[in-house]
C-alpha cells in the first residue's frame, strides 16, 4: 500500500475514490455526493493539483485508490483534517492509521499545534479509532452542513513540540 498526495494527474482517481465515500456514508461528511457529483472536471483536477485550500492523500493499492483523507489549514495553528474513508474491502487493514498518520507528520511538520476533525459521537467505530491515534473530544459541537440536523463533536490531537 502506498500514501501519497494526490497530483492533478490523479483527479479521476480522486474523484472516484471520493464520491464512493459519499455514497458509502452520506451522512458522514460535510458534502453531499449530489454536489461533489456536480463538480466540474476543472475543479476536480484543481483539487487533486492541491489548488486550493484542501491537500488530498490517497491510500493506493496498486493503481487504484483505496482510501482518502484529506487537511486544511484550521484556525492559526491548527490542522482540520476532513474527508477521511477507507473502502470497506480495506476496512481493518492499515490504511486508515496511515491516511490519518500523513496528516499528522504533516502537522507536526509544518508548525501546527494540533489536528483537529469532527466527528459524531454516535459514529462509535470512528471515535473510537480517533481516540486510539491519540484524539481526543472536546466540548466543542456544531452542526454538520450537509446535514445540519446531525450534530458533530470537535476532536483534536496535539501536536508534541520537541
Amino acid at each position: 500500500m502506498m500514501i501519497r498526495y494526490t497530483t492533478e494527474a490523479d483527479w479521476r482517481e480522486l474523484k472516484r475514490v471520493r464520491l464512493a465515500a459519499l455514497q458509502d456514508a452520506p451522512t458522514a461528511f460535510g458534502i453531499t455526493h449530489a454536489s461533489a457529483a456536480a463538480y466540474t472536471d476543472a475543479a476536480w483536477q484543481d483539487r487533486a493539483a492541491g489548488r486550493g485550500p484542501a491537500r488530498y492523500l490517497l491510500a493506493f493499492e496498486g493503481d487504484t485508490a483505496i482510501g482518502i483523507v484529506a487537511h486544511v489549514p484550521s484556525g492559526e495553528h491548527d490542522l482540520g483534517l476532513i474527508a477521511m474513508w477507507v473502502a470497506p474491502s480495506h476496512r481493518g487493514s492499515t490504511a486508515a492509521t496511515q491516511l490519518v498518520q500523513a496528516v499528522q507528520r504533516h502537522a507536526a511538520e509544518n508548525g501546527h499545534h494540533r489536528v483537529v476533525l469532527d466527528v459524531s459521537p454516535d459514529n462509535h467505530r470512528a471515535a473510537a479509532f480517533y481516540q486510539k491515534l491519540g484524539f481526543t473530544f472536546l466540548p466543542e459541537w456544531e452542526p454538520l452542513e450537509s446535514h445540519p440536523h446531525i450534530q458533530v463533536q470537535k476532536m483534536a490531537w496535539p501536536v508534541l513540540i520537541s
